[in-house]
């Protein structure tokens, strides 16, 4: 049989596995001691003074602007070139999102268009540390200081991502990560909340718990069992079980190594691929510290610059990826660029060109299988196939 390479794939150790039958032989199957340990061991590894496991990194957005109070008539700067759900929470509070273009060298949001986008209405900037690069997070903490804004960065794929040495995730007032399988380390679906601020914390804390004054575990290994917690916010249940908790708290004491693995990996694509001109591929400028979530590529970066050139671009992309899919190496688009999406496109009545950038992206990027457990043979397979296949 051919040899075919997933765009991503899980890899878990076989004591990562069994840890889920700890929670279920215990009987303590909710929120509870694991997943109390892996908010502690993801603290320990980030640098976050508080970490709130939630069940998604979504929710864990929804938690964070819900504790900033957002609401209607509230105004939110986010990158036009992102997953939907940056925007959807917005949007679920009955607020505004207001999309920016990317940085096409980087994909994430251009800062330089961030304060032409302020209005009186504007409250938060939410930048998207996209694809395990860092969005350039010291300017826009100083635009936000300067307008009186929140921030709440989206992290869903940013653990490893690293900003002037420092991990992701509590730049702002607070950060969310996705626990996804396309990320490295995986609870199936799951988040987590990471911030410096203690009062937001206690506020995500209650909110993802029916708006508790206290957790369960909280209430079980206190004085008074018995006796139900007061419910001070009318909030939600958007808690982690302790199996999930127990596979990422496994896992958290491999995230070292799983980051390493994955930069090595980038490391051999990019030499390998270093000749190839029309393909231009994810790297860290000076200062930051990609975690390589995905490899995200921009197919003829030149070409796609130019947004007269993009529709045949695309065109070509799309026959390049059937030629890899026939060859067993599954790609996708690096990510979709949100104001193209039917509802927001409706909604707002944007048109594709009113972000070039995004657009470029959506339309000509490309991500190549980069993935924890990655063999030499998977490796191979994708260099060979890229080198093989190439559409120029």
């Amino acid at each position: 049989m051919a040899h075919s390479v997933p765009i991503a794939r899980t890899s878990l150790t076989e004591e990562e596995i069994t840890s889920v039958l700890g929670p279920l032989r215990s009987g303590w199957l909710v929120q509870g001691p694991q997943v109390k340990s892996f908010e502690e061991k993801w603290c320990a590894f980030t640098g976050a003074p508080h970490a709130l496991a939630v069940t998604s990194c979504t929710t864990g957005m929804h938690l964070a602007v819900a504790a900033l109070d957002l609401g209607p008539g509230d105004e939110v700067i986010v990158p036009a070139l992102t997953w939907i759900s940056t925007a959807n929470v917005i949007e679920h509070q009955g607020a505004t999102p207001v999309f920016c273009d990317i940085d096409l060298e980087t994909f994430n949001i251009d800062v330089a268009r961030i304060e032409g986008l302020i209005t009186e209405r504007t409250v938060g900037i939410m930048p998207v540390h996209l694809f395990g690069l860092a969005a350039d997070m010291n300017p826009i903490m100083a635009i936000a200081k300067k307008h009186g804004l929140w921030v709440i960065e989206d992290a869903a794929c940013g653990f490893g991502a690293t900003y002037g040495g420092q991990h992701v995730g509590h730049f702002g007032n607070a950060g969310a990560f996705s626990f996804h399988p396309r990320k490295a380390i995986t609870t199936g679906e799951g988040g987590m909340v990471t911030t410096a601020d203690a009062e937001l914390a206690t506020k995500v804390q209650q909110l993802r718990d029916h708006g508790a004054v206290m957790s369960d575990l909280q209430r079980h290994l206190g004085p008074k069992p018995y006796l139900l917690a007061d419910h001070i916010h009318a909030g939600y249940n958007q808690r982690m079980t302790d199996m999930q908790g127990a596979l990422g708290n496994m896992q958290m004491d491999r995230a070292p190594a799983i980051i390493d693995e994955r930069r090595g990996i980038a490391a051999e694509f990019e030499a390998a691929f270093a000749d190839m001109a029309w393909l231009r591929t994810p790297k860290a400028p000076d200062g930051y510290g990609h975690g390589y979530q995905s490899y995200p590529c921009l197919f003829r970066p030149e070409a796609a610059a130019d947004p007269a050139q993009v529709a045949a671009v695309n065109a070509a992309r799309n026959d390049w990826m059937e030629a890899l899919q026939a060859a067993g190496v599954s790609t996708r688009p690096a990510t979709h660029a949100v104001h193209m999406l039917s509802f927001y496109a409706e909604k707002y009545d944007l048109k594709p060109e009113d972000f070039p950038n995004a657009r470029a992206a959506n339309d000509c990027s490309i991500s190549l299988p980069l993935f924890h457990g990655m063999t030499d043979a998977d490796k191979a397979h994708v260099i060979d196939t890229v080198r093989a296949t190439a559409p120029v």
